[in-house]
């Protein structure tokens, strides 16, 4: 009889420790997760995003396709801004961040171009007299002042394909009058521009400030 009161007591003895490593075993799925947080927020998107406090202002991939291609130049730039093309023109989707001082300069208006759409840019384009958008990242270059616009900066595309027209399209930052509250309060979105990234006259020195001579701006759309 004992060899079966033995085998009774190892059977419960075994139950009661599967059961107990069941408990405690870790939870695999929420590890993973947690490595996967940590690892994304160590990287120095993800670091200055959270320092700077972007959460509502400017979505978070946005910002780490704006700053990852930065990085990629290895150029240690003063000022990067990134307007999302995503958002409705109503919005102040351009947000342009000083990297020295690691603070918001400016967040406000940007139009897009008239063939890209009227309150979303839904079509992005690289060609002459598309009169659309182009996305992707540029170095800004010199003052300047349009015959048409005024005071303007110069913009050069960085990506083969994608915006290396800019300088033969002419696209350029400038500021118009079509962005502005005013504007979007009689019409329900911004005016459109012939593809460039225009902004609100009055605040164009202060974006010129911020950019000009070797800043650069990302233009970010799906």
């Amino acid at each position: 009889m004992r060899p079966c009161g033995f085998a009774r007591r190892s059977l419960l003895g075994g139950v009661l420790f599967a059961a107990s490593v069941a408990i405690s075993a870790p939870d695999l799925g929420a590890s993973s997760e947690r490595t996967a947080h940590t690892a994304r927020s160590a990287s120095p998107a993800d670091q200055l995003y959270d320092e700077l406090a972007l959460e509502g202002v400017l979505a978070r991939d946005a910002f780490t396709a704006a700053y990852e291609r930065l990085a990629q130049t290895g150029v240690e730039a003063p000022a990067l801004a990134i307007a999302d093309m995503r958002r409705p023109s109503t919005e102040p989707r351009l947000v342009i961040v000083d990297l020295h001082r690691r603070t918001v300069a400016l967040r406000t208006w940007v139009a897009h171009g008239a063939g890209s759409g009227d309150l979303f840019a839904e079509r992005f384009s690289n060609t002459h007299d598309s009169h659309q958008t182009s996305l992707g990242l540029y170095r800004v270059g010199a003052r300047i002042r349009s015959p048409r616009h005024g005071p303007a900066l110069l913009l050069e595309g960085l990506d083969p394909g994608l915006n290396d027209q800019a300088r033969v399209r002419q696209v350029i930052i400038h500021g118009a009058d079509y962005v502005s509250e005013a504007f979007i309060a009689r019409t329900g979105r911004l005016g459109r521009s012939w593809g460039c990234p225009a902004v609100p006259r009055d605040q164009m020195v202060l974006v010129a400030g911020a950019l000009a001579d070797g800043g650069y701006l990302y233009l970010y759309g799906a």
